[in-house]
């Protein structure tokens, strides 16, 4: 068999890993010809991934079987479309595709399903006289981008018009979500659907940068901390928005807030979490997330089984860097050779250009660590704190400590 792989980040590099583990011929696709992921591939091609036409040619030249990816929402609409226009298996069809990951039409369905989400609107054309119904602070955001790009908060009328100008720039469509600011903890949450029902995989904590009016995360922490009865509404929000979007065999992520007496959907997508969150989750509930999506596009049944987790406590720590070139990293492989990171990733090729830490897109690496207490999270922590370092092409140290906090205990809310 032959498989067509749409996009060169670290979680495709698992996906490329275990489909030639399967004897399956791997060709990766993406408009990045230092994509990470390209050196675990048998092929790459440089192709724009959004543009439907060039990716089916590509498709038919090589004759695939199937077209995969994971942890990517925009290109899983082309690998819908092009998988529907070539009779191809893919595990969710393209109308479907779209309504996910269009935040407008998922906002929508939110309000018919009584899927709890902050109040909203959508737009192309900002309409004060519209937004006064709504209060301020308010988050801005492109309906149908990704990476928290054009994501921002507003506190006045002259941020909000600068903040809609630049989230249209960035929208595909033109179009621009205005919605209140809610207060909260962020969890996001995979789920795995099955058969249209709900399994809930792992809930986890997001923490972010202080910035005044953008949504940077810089951490994600294992089990989250909320109330048992908060963790139930959660599971049943998952099996809500499965019904109200017709889900039947997907991954499913989901970010939301949450005060412990009530919720508030951000958004969701029918993929698993990008950048680092596969081996957390796959930790988290023994449930290997990519694995599964290779299952469902060969048309093969998706067991859950039994949610478990190899540790008590799991952190993703993702990694920015100060303004330069990036060369290499320094410190990691020894650090997981220790025993001390589970793993690390590396997202930037080497000489890639380094920019002010504004979007997830702007992560250089991350590293996952595990534990069995508390206090052993911290000594871990602290350790990889201390060791690891980001050089850039001048020889010199770049990684932004500042945003490499210390561990502290996470409060319900």
């Amino acid at each position: 068999m032959k498989a067509l792989v749409l996009a060169g980040s670290p979680s495709q590099a698992v996906l490329l890993g275990q489909l030639k583990e399967r004897g399956i011929y791997t060709i990766l696709a993406d408009n990045n010809v230092n994509a990470v992921a390209r050196p675990y591939a048998d092929q790459f091609v440089k192709v724009d991934l959004l543009n439907v036409e060039a990716v089916k040619k590509v498709a038919e030249e090589e004759k695939v079987d199937f077209l995969i990816t994971v942890c990517a929402d925009q290109v899983l609409i082309t690998v819908a479309k092009v998988s529907e226009m070539l009779g191809l298996p893919c595990y969710i069809d393209y109308e479907t595709a779209c309504a996910v990951s269009d935040k407008s039409h998922m906002k929508a369905i939110f309000h018919q399903y009584g899927i709890p989400s902050s109040k909203h609107m959508f737009m192309k054309t900002l309409d004060m006289q519209k937004v006064a119904e709504i209060q301020y602070p308010l988050v801005v955001k492109p309906a149908d981008a990704y990476s928290s790009k054009g994501v921002r908060k507003a506190t006045n009328e002259e941020e909000l018009k600068q903040f809609f100008a630049e989230a249209a720039n960035i929208s595909r469509s033109g179009i621009v979500i205005v919605e209140e600011f809610v207060e909260g903890a962020e969890i996001t949450v995979d789920y795995q659907i099955v058969d249209g029902k709900s399994y809930l995989l792992s809930a986890s904590n997001t923490e972010k940068v202080d910035y005044k009016d953008r949504f940077l995360a810089f951490r994600t922490r294992y089990p989250a901390a909320i109330k048992p009865e908060t963790l139930e509404r959660i599971r049943e929000i998952g099996q809500k928005i499965a019904d109200a979007f017709g889900l039947k065999n997907t991954p499913m992520l989901v970010q939301l807030l949450t005060d412990d007496k009530r919720e508030s959907v951000l958004e969701f997508c029918a993929r698993n979490g990008g950048g680092a969150k596969y081996l957390l989750l796959k930790m988290a509930s023994g449930f290997d997330p990519i694995k599964a999506v290779v299952d469902l596009t060969l048309g093969e049944k998706v067991e859950v089984g039994e949610i478990r987790s190899e540790s008590k406590y799991i952190t993703n720590e993702f990694l920015y860097g100060k303004l330069g070139h990036f060369d290499h990293l320094e410190g990691f492989e020894e650090l997981k050779q220790e025993g001390i990171l589970a793993e690390y990733w590396q997202f930037k090729h080497q000489g890639a250009e380094i920019f002010n830490a504004a979007t997830s897109s702007d992560r250089i690496a991350s590293i996952t660590i595990q534990a069995n207490s508390y206090e052993e999270l911290v000594e871990k922590h602290n350790a990889a704190k201390a060791r690891i370092r980001i050089i850039n092409t001048e020889g010199e140290d770049m990684l932004r400590r500042d945003l490499l906090t210390d561990i502290k205990p996470l409060d319900l809310k």
